[in-house]
């Protein structure tokens, strides 16, 4: 049985989020480490669309979170959880959240992309023309580098796939040159 299968037997075929039967689709959970059926959730075609373009947010269309932040699931925890913090500006989202409990293993999770935090706080990671990088772009080296600690030479032009941002510092981002994990300076990349 495939991840598809596996959550609609999970969810009784409705979107976990709202309850929603039409166009569902597997949503995998960022930053995706593991994913699989831990790591994802199934979703309807609304809640994706403002789940990823938060300018389209309907905040009466998250209403349903009142039910499915209670969820079993911490996938679907995780998801709710960051919807009201985009939303906890109307209200009656703050009241959600202020009931809501996750494990602190969970609440890493759930602020991993810097959902929750204030504008002022957030550590943005911007390219050498000023793009914001997200977890799981794709960047290309923009000039040779020497790997500390090793006789590794990272050529320009090289990509690196699927990168992971430091959230601590926003020159900082990691990826695997020719396997081997190492941390680039973002003033040396380029957005693919």
């Amino acid at each position: 049985m495939g991840l598809l299968e596996d959550l609609q037997n999970r969810s009784g075929n409705q979107c976990e989020l709202c309850g929603a039967t039409e166009e569902l689709k597997v949503y995998e959970v960022p930053p995706v480490s593991t994913g699989g059926l831990d790591g994802s959730l199934l979703a309807c075609s609304t809640c994706l669309g403002q789940i990823e373009n938060p300018d389209t947010v309907d905040s009466n269309h998250w209403r349903c979170l009142n039910d499915s932040m209670w969820s079993e699931h911490d996938a679907v925890k995780v998801v709710a959880w960051r919807i009201l913090n985009r939303l906890k500006s109307e209200g009656w989202p703050q009241d959600l959240l202020d009931m809501m409990y996750l494990d602190d293993e969970i609440l890493t999770w759930a602020k991993a992309t810097g959902e929750g935090q204030d504008v002022a706080d957030m550590v943005v990671h911007r390219d050498s023309n000023g793009v914001i990088l997200e977890n799981g772009d794709n960047v290309v080296l923009i000039k040779d580098l020497k790997v500390k600690g090793s006789s590794m030479v990272a050529k320009q032009g090289t990509a690196v796939r699927r990168i992971s941002l430091d959230r601590e510092n926003a020159e900082y981002i990691e990826g695997k040159v020719d396997g081997q994990q190492i941390v680039i300076l973002t003033k040396y990349v380029k957005k693919l």
